[in-house]
């Protein structure tokens, strides 16, 4: 049994679960995200929310955080300082090349984090085996040192080409730093990815570099201020690929933080779906910012070995969420061309839409919804009323400019709101073989079931769930996150029985550095996992596959291990070649799954299934104006079948169930539309 805190920042709210394992109680928190200093709103969150007691009562804080996000996004980092290995001090400017957007004449690269004057060769190689081709001069290092302390540097990636095979002349440089006298925070990139390829590698050690400083006295501040709250438990962040850390680890490799925040809806779905057996499904997650989309396979988020962020790759694990500036603050404006269009734009938590009656005066899409009924009495989280006048005039000079009415406006939002987010799951679905049409879709967070029969007439899905506390399902999530570790390493060997032994002496040494960085805060089996980066021969990229093993050493045949590779090539690329394949890099995970919670539970005790009243609402299936039944779902009883048009509300979502719908009350608690 455990008792935690999940708290999970958005870009409008900051949503909080405390579980209660012994008692199945939850209660549920939701305040205005604080941007300039986010752990405010974390903190608010937890003492308006968690009585003392309970408080001091809890065994693991959950975090997910943008923090490490915002600091590229904004361009907030430390002033970092590079070495690299003479020769090689422009990569991050060469790139791979290539332009992100082929047919764009007119793109460019993203801002460097690193000045050319700060990026300092050093003489030194290793070739690609790992033997020593040009030693390294010390007095290289030294002189760099003199500059970066000319220069207030704060940390410094050291990032040495071939260093994945051979550390020890980053080992030593860094050593040296040290000798001359500098304090700061070093990234060192054999520890950050064991993997080839130059540009990414040094990328991913500069982003370490950069968002360590903010990323570090964030989590000192939000430790020493929930300890003042009575908080003495285990701290926990999300990682980027799926799973858990320690605030202490998070503050050593903060680079697996990046994508902290949007996977904690995909974890919680991955918990919902394996424990339940929904099948594999898409996610739809609509907040007040932003819409963020996952596919569950097998009951578990979908990985990328290679993420990338404001146009620079980040080498580590990441769940794949495809994120789009489109939620309930996207401000609706019309453009040079006349033409109706929402977001990315978005009204924020301050002032947030004009109808939170906050200063905001631009309409924005919980305006629009509002306007056409589907808010119901427009009550939402936090105490906000909704004001319809205020609606109408955000929504008036646009509806002026297009020659149409308040609702035809209001209308035509939502419609193209809809499709922009049906469009980025047909992206994420299709990119890896699969049709939506088949799957089943989950829609959360503050504005996901509002939109979501929307969405499943537009992508023509069959079924939807909503999960319990579905405005909050993010912060759910963070409560189940297993404590993760990962790594990989590059050796290209051949799908053989002598290329899999070899694979099984580097898969002993990465479980043992993974054992030996992990800090044992709970007493259970490790779970290991292993995965294979395959390719044909001859060809430049690979794919990733999981791979039969005991207890980490591979125990399956190279036919079945060709097999599988076969079959994953054929689903991503509707056709394989039959030739020889070769492992590209070995990956190593180890899991420490928290304590299972129950998920029988329910936030309020189910008395009725009595409606709540009536209200006007349009409806898209009809086209028209109708009446909507009002439920409140906590007082929807287990089987309870309801069929549209309807609208059920509860504190922190408004679930919109058009005419053309039925919906459910499931056992697992979640509704079930079809």
């Amino acid at each position: 049994m455990a008792t935690r805190i999940g708290v999970d920042i958005g870009g409008t709210f900051t949503d909080l679960i405390f579980y209660d394992d012994e008692t199945g109680d939850a209660v549920i928190g939701k305040v205005p995200t604080t941007p300039y200093s986010p752990d405010e709103g974390v903190i608010s969150a937890v003492r308006l929310s968690v009585s003392e007691s309970k408080i001091s009562d809890s065994q693991y804080f959950l975090h997910g955080t943008t923090v490490g996000l915002n600091s590229l996004l904004e361009r907030r980092g430390a002033k970092v300082g590079m070495l690299c290995t003479e020769g090689f001090r422009d990569v991050l400017e060469i790139r791979r090349a290539d332009r992100d957007e082929a047919y764009n004449m007119f793109w460019s690269p993203p801002p460097l984090l690193v000045p050319r004057f700060l990026r300092i060769p050093i003489r030194e190689r290793h070739r690609a085996d790992g033997q020593v081709h040009i030693p390294l001069d010390e007095d290289d290092v030294r002189r760099a040192a003199q500059t970066f302390a000319q220069e207030d540097v704060a940390t410094v990636a050291i990032t040495f080409m071939n260093a994945y095979v051979n550390p020890t002349h980053e080992k030593r440089a860094a050593e040296i730093l040290r000798e001359e006298g500098f304090e700061g925070a070093i990234s060192l990139s054999h520890e950050i990815s064991r993997e080839y390829r130059e540009y990414e590698r040094s990328t991913t050690t500069v982003i370490d570099a950069y968002v360590r400083p903010r990323m570090t006295r964030y989590l000192n501040r939000l430790r020493e201020s929930l300890g003042e709250l009575g908080f003495n438990g285990n701290l926990l962040v999300t990682r980027s690929g799926s799973g858990s850390m320690t605030f202490n680890e998070a503050m050593e490799r903060p680079f697996e933080t990046i994508m902290s925040g949007p996977v904690a809806g995909a974890e919680g779905s991955g918990e919902l779906t394996r424990t339940f057996d929904f099948g594999d499904l898409v996610t739809a997650d609509v907040g007040g910012t932003s819409f963020d989309t996952c596919m569950i396979v097998n009951g578990r988020p979908q990985l990328m070995y290679e993420g990338q962020v404001v146009g620079l790759p980040v080498q580590t694990p990441w769940v794949d969420v495809r994120s789009i500036g489109a939620g309930g603050g996207s401000i609706a404006y019309v453009d040079e061309g006349g033409l109706l269009r929402v977001g990315p734009r978005s009204a924020g938590a301050d002032p947030g839409p004009a109808s939170y009656g906050r200063g905001g005066t631009e309409p924005a899409l919980t305006d629009a919804a509002f306007l056409l009924g589907m808010l119901g009495k427009g009550q939402l989280a936090s105490g906000i009323a909704l004001d319809r006048q205020a609606a109408q005039d955000a929504f008036s000079p646009i509806a002026d400019a297009l020659g149409y009415s308040i609702e035809e406006t209001a209308r035509g939002v939502m419609t193209i709101a809809s499709a922009t987010m049906a469009t980025t799951i047909r992206e994420i679905t299709i990119d890896q073989g699969f049709d939506p049409r088949e799957l089943s879709l989950l829609a959360f967070g503050g504005a996901g079931p509002l939109m979501s029969t929307l969405l499943a007439r537009e992508l023509d899905v069959s079924r939807v769930i909503i999960p319990p506390y579905a405005g909050n399902f993010s912060a759910w999530g963070l409560l189940g996150a297993d404590l993760t570790h990962a790594t990989a390493r590059t050796r290209v060997l051949p799908l053989s029985d002598s290329g899999l032994s070899q694979g099984n002496e580097y898969l002993t040494e990465m479980f043992e550095e993974l054992e030996s960085r992990q800090q044992k805060i709970i007493d259970v089996e490790r779970i290991r996992e292993v995965a294979l980066d395959m390719r044909y021969v001859r060809q430049e990229h690979w794919i990733t596959v999981p791979i039969q093993h005991d207890s980490g050493t591979i125990t399956a045949t190279t036919s079945a291990i060709y097999e599988a590779f076969q079959d994953a090539y054929e689903r991503t690329f509707a056709h394989k070649l039959g030739e020889d394949v070769e492992i590209v890099s070995l990956r190593a995970t180890v899991r420490m799954p928290l304590p299972r919670r129950d998920h029988q539970i329910s936030p309020v005790k189910q008395e009725s299934s009595s409606q709540a009243g009536e209200c006007k609402a349009f409806s898209f299936s009809e086209e028209k104006e109708m009446d909507f039944k009002l439920y409140e779902r906590s007082q929807l009883a287990i089987g309870t079948s309801i069929a549209g048009p309807a609208i059920i509300t509860e504190e922190t979502a408004t679930t919109y169930v058009d005419a053309s719908f039925t919906v459910k009350v499931d056992p697992s608690q979640c509704l079930i539309m079809e």
